[in-house]
């Protein structure tokens, strides 16, 4: 079973969390959703509390076939600031493991010069924050660049999720889950 850690962090953006932490586990991906400030609720940009799974630091050394990051605009601020996000974040780069943001989150990935060479999308607010460096910044909902999956906000988050399933468990598993969710094109 494939793996995955979403740290998380105070103002992060409910949709984009909860909707790619529901979609991947529908595709029977282990989840791990891990709280900067240990296992105390996490409040999102809109008051929505979540409790984490387990600290960030209980799961430094463990091993995640990817790490996503949901955004939202104190989450994204938050997650840039820290440490040990930083140190997973290269971990994961130096074994090319898949690695997503979505919303803001990809300028975090940005601050620390993983998206050189990448073609990315964002959230336009962030695009200043993104389109840095040698980066080929795009506008479709997702974009999948090697090891690096980025998407544009709360709106794309479920095309978001199903991506991730996809690159995670194949296209049968996405298949199985977008056809359970019922939606209208």
């Amino acid at each position: 079973m494939a793996s995955v850690l979403m740290p998380l962090a105070e103002g992060f953006e409910e949709l984009e969390a909860v909707t790619v932490i529901d979609v991947l586990r529908r595709g029977d991906i282990e989840v791990v959703v891990a709280g900067l400030n240990g296992r105390e609720p996490v409040t999102g940009s809109r008051g929505t509390q979540l409790v984490p799974d387990a600290s960030l630091d209980e799961v430094m050394e463990s091993d995640f076939d990817m790490i996503t990051l949901p955004g939202g605009n104190a989450g994204v601020d938050n997650l840039k600031k820290d440490e040990r996000v930083q140190a997973l974040l290269e971990k994961a780069q130096s074994k090319d493991k898949l690695t997503s943001a979505i919303c803001g989150a990809p300028s975090v990935l940005a601050a620390h010069g993983y998206l050189e060479g990448r073609q990315v999308t964002s959230n336009p607010k962030f695009q200043n924050k993104v389109n840095i460096g040698n980066v080929d910044y795009v506008e479709d909902p997702v974009v999948v660049d090697g090891p690096l999956i980025t998407s544009r906000g709360p709106g794309t988050a479920m095309d978001f999720g199903l991506k991730l399933v996809e690159l995670l468990a194949g296209d049968e598993a996405r298949d199985k889950v977008e056809s359970g969710l019922v939606r209208i094109h």
